[in-house]
């Protein structure tokens, strides 16, 4: 990661969204293609959606990221729970994909501890886990493929290499995911990072897909952030970005945000403890709710948009302006204003007829930030 900013210039230029929030809209366009495509293709069930396909034993509906930290290392053979932590680099939530129905774990009894004779025990696939990874497995592939027919083979090509000149710089290998979220929303906490074999080529030769280079930079640019904030990047982009002094009523932040309400009541537990947000009836008597700023949200939302600027600015230090330059040359066409009306990105975005997605109001933003909880994995946090 790159130290500490010399010095920070700040110039007077058009609003544009921060290097930060075009690599995650980016990304969690990306993944919200892939998981309507395998919620069309995939037998599953879902708690408040009903089921798709045959669900006498289908498993519970999970989003892409279940791949990358967990189904993809798990074949026929089993793996055990330490070993599958350290090929990704992320935890996954193991507990979950028992439930779901995705795994079977065998403990290790002679263990000598509980904890110990889970991480030693072995993960093998289920009936639905293994139909899962048949469809997982070439849907990455498939939906870049779509992105370069949709918007430029050369412009998809630039940006991989944009991205791959950057983290190919890091200093240890990142996961190829974003990590699941931990207490406080932290993204740094969820990553088991490994030494990088020999950067820069390292990266190129692993030949990462676009959505696992877009995770790795996240991460990186996520990590440095919160090592020097109070507040976790995915609180401080989504939730704090669209809160005001005046206040905003609670059921309008998801459009606001592009987060679930879910999260959002998350981040709001920790934004209330720190002293930063109040709530209260929009008036005497009412049953709206509005979420205000105080005088310390205030000047945690002014130093987190301020961090953000000056993360992006010492990368062009350490990483090159010209690298930088590279980066957000394709990303700011590809996203746009990052909404539905100016954004690209959301003509990707239609799900199928019998979505779980097309029962649910369309967002009107994606998220500064992908919102990645232990419920599934999903990019906004539904």
């Amino acid at each position: 990661m790159c130290g500490p900013a010399r010095h920070v210039k700040i110039v007077p230029m058009e609003p544009r969204l921060p290097l930060s929030a075009l690599l995650s809209q980016a990304l969690v366009a990306f993944t919200i293609e892939f998981d309507n495509e395998a919620d069309r293709r995939l037998a599953h069930r879902t708690t408040r959606h009903g089921s798709h396909g045959d669900s006498l034993h289908a498993p519970w509906l999970v989003s892409m990221v279940m791949w990358f930290n967990c189904m993809k290392f798990i074949g026929e053979e089993g793996i055990s729970v330490r070993e599958l932590v350290r090929l990704a680099r992320t935890k996954t939530n193991f507990h979950g994909m028992l439930r779901w129905g995705y795994v079977t774990l065998e403990r290790n009894l002679s263990a000598r501890s509980k904890k110990e004779s889970i991480s030693s025990g072995i993960l093998r696939p289920t009936i639905a886990g293994k139909r899962a990874r048949e469809i997982w497995g070439p849907l990455v592939g498939e939906i870049e493929r779509r992105w370069q027919q949709r918007f430029g083979e050369k412009e998809v090509a630039n940006l991989g290499e944009a991205l791959e000149a950057i983290a190919g710089q890091f200093q240890a290998e990142l996961p190829d995911c974003m990590p699941i979220l931990n207490y406080g929303l932290t993204t740094s906490d969820g990553v088991v990072a490994l030494p990088s074999p020999s950067p820069p080529a390292g990266i190129a030769a692993l030949r990462l897909p676009l959505v696992s280079l877009l995770a790795r930079v996240l991460i990186a640019f996520a990590t440095e952030f919160e090592h020097e904030s109070e507040l976790s990047l995915a609180i401080s982009a989504n939730v704090l970005r669209v809160l005001s002094e005046k206040g905003e009523r609670l059921r309008d932040l998801p459009v606001l945000s592009g987060v679930s309400k879910e999260s959002i009541s998350m981040a709001m537990g920790i934004l209330r403890k720190k002293r930063m947000v109040t709530i209260e009836p929009e008036a005497p008597g009412s049953r709206t709710k509005v979420a205000r700023l105080t005088s310390k949200g205030l000047e945690a939302q002014g130093a987190s948009q301020r961090l953000i600027a000056s993360i992006e600015n010492r990368w062009q230090d350490c990483y090159g302006e010209a690298a930088i330059g590279a980066l957000r040359e394709p990303l700011e066409p590809l996203v746009g204003g990052g909404t539905a009306d100016s954004s690209p990105l959301f003509r990707g975005l239609d799900p199928h007829p019998g979505g779980w997605r097309a029962s649910v109001p369309k967002p009107k933003t994606l998220p500064h930030y992908p919102m990645v909880l232990h419920r599934g994995g999903y990019p906004d946090g539904s």
